[in-house]
């Protein structure tokens, strides 16, 4: 159990998985690579996560009738979250819309480098979970259901893919240094899944992963010799508690622990970059430089081979129920920048092809005004807005359509079940057979929801 028998341990059980494809369910849990059961156009996804709900009216989804209407009460029911804030009237959007690209797509000129990656993207106009608070419709997008407790997608990606770094968790999470988003470290949970597939956090500032390096006196033979001693036990007290997952995951993290001391600290350093590369993300630029660095260390983990990587914004960041007149300018300037610079960066390397890209809240932004005397939208999970690119979906291509208003899907609506199962096949999952048996009940990231495949996504 020292590092060079667990190096050939991992290599010999490596050259056997690759043999046969995966299972639906498995006698035994860790990240070594497997092959899906359908060939896979994705092998890694970095989830950009914009919770608190971007309002797509103002920044993807423009709608004329606002402005024919603006001051007037809107003549169709709303379905309000905060109803003691509500008002009827139309609010039009503060900012023009240009379309970009061959493709025409439509971004505010709140998004310029939106703007520049327009014919890479897969814009869904018609996004829908149909629960207005946002932890609901944060797990619904994330963990298949709107309650808490259930495994994230990151985990089931890597539940049912392992990882192709032996040496970099297979998912890691690259936190806000403002704070946690709304429900917190569930965001990235394995939930009943083994806690092998749980997310790891990256923190937001240096040392980003705390206790990385031993103690000096501890360094060369003396860690050898202690980490050889401590696999031996793990090894014997593994042996005798047979089927224990939590310890394994325990055992399995000490082991990745000591290959990550060189690793992780070499993926999460920038210095290397040149500056054209920083640039690129915003990294010369006081107002993006830290989104900035965080997008361009996830182009660095998926290099290596990390399966899933979460970059999150801070909690409420894009909740603007009041001044969004001055908050979704400052929201829109801290990551249009280095968002667009990611995408660039991923196609310059060849890494696009292979890696899905995705933006979006768990909601959008309702039509009217809420707070009259400093003006905000309130929540909308009804039509909304979020893109992907790369991994198989279809690059300039605008999917979907919300009624007049922006309030409702009208036209080929993508429930979040879709979405998962769409994403799913993208990386050779069958979402009706990636399943985990617990308690006597088999479960599954879709959990027998009416999903489809949304064909008309891909490329």
């Amino acid at each position: 159990m020292g590092i060079g028998g667990v190096a050939l341990t991992w290599l010999l059980q490596r050259e056997g998985l690759l043999a046969k494809p995966v299972k639906p369910e498995f006698a035994a849990h860790d990240l070594l690579p497997k092959r899906p059961p359908h060939e896979p156009r994705a092998k890694a996804m970095i989830s950009l996560f914009m919770q608190g709900g971007p309002s797509q009216m103002d920044l993807c989804d423009p709608k004329p009738m606002l402005d024919e209407w603006a001051g007037r009460d809107i003549p169709v029911k709303l379905k309000y979250d905060d109803a003691a804030g509500a008002s009827a009237q139309v609010l039009p959007s503060s900012w023009k819309f240009n379309r970009h690209g061959q493709s025409g797509m439509d971004f505010s000129e709140l998004l310029p480098g939106f703007g520049e990656i327009a014919d890479e993207l897969c814009l869904i106009r018609s996004m829908h979970t149909g629960v207005n608070n946002h932890g609901q419709s944060i797990h619904a997008l994330n963990s298949g259901r709107t309650v808490s407790g259930r495994p994230s997608l990151g985990s089931w990606l890597t539940y049912g893919l392992g990882t192709e770094s032996q040496n970099l968790p297979a998912y890691l999470v690259l936190r806000d240094p403002a704070s946690l988003p709304v429900e917190g470290t569930w965001n990235w949970s394995a939930g009943w899944l083994p806690g092998l597939y749980q997310g790891t956090v990256v923190r937001a500032r240096e040392p980003r992963i705390l206790n990385l390096e031993a103690p000096a006196n501890l360094r060369g033979g003396g860690q050898r010799n202690y980490l050889d001693f401590l696999g031996n036990l793990n090894r014997k007290h593994s042996a005798s508690h047979p089927g224990e997952l939590d310890l394994e995951a325990r055992i399995a993290s000490f082991e990745l622990a000591a290959r990550m001391q060189t690793s992780a600290s070499d993926a999460m350093d920038i210095s290397g970059e040149n500056a054209a590369t920083k640039k690129l993300y915003g990294i010369d630029e006081d107002a993006t430089k830290e989104y900035g660095t965080r997008c361009l260390i996830a182009r660095r983990l998926v290099e290596r081979g990390v399966r899933f990587v979460h970059v999150l914004t801070g909690n409420q960041f894009w909740d603007h129920h009041h001044g969004i007149k001055g908050s979704l300018p400052k929201a829109c300037k801290k990551t249009d920048r280095p968002i667009a610079g990611l995408v660039k960066d991923l196609k310059r390397l060849g890494l696009l092809d292979s890696t899905v890209v995705h933006w979006g809240g768990e909601m959008g932004r309702l039509p009217v005004v809420q707070n009259t005397r400093n003006a905000g939208r309130d929540h909308n999970t009804y039509g909304f807005s979020m893109w992907l690119a790369g991994g198989g979906f279809k690059a300039g291509h605008i999917h979907g359509e919300t009624d007049e208003w922006g309030h409702r899907s009208v036209r080929d609506k993508v429930n979040h079940y879709d979405y998962h199962a769409t994403l799913l096949q993208l990386f050779g999952l069958d979402h009706n057979h990636l399943k985990y048996k617990r308690g006597g009940r088999v479960q599954s990231l879709i959990d027998g929801q009416p999903a489809r495949v949304v064909e008309e996504l891909l490329a």
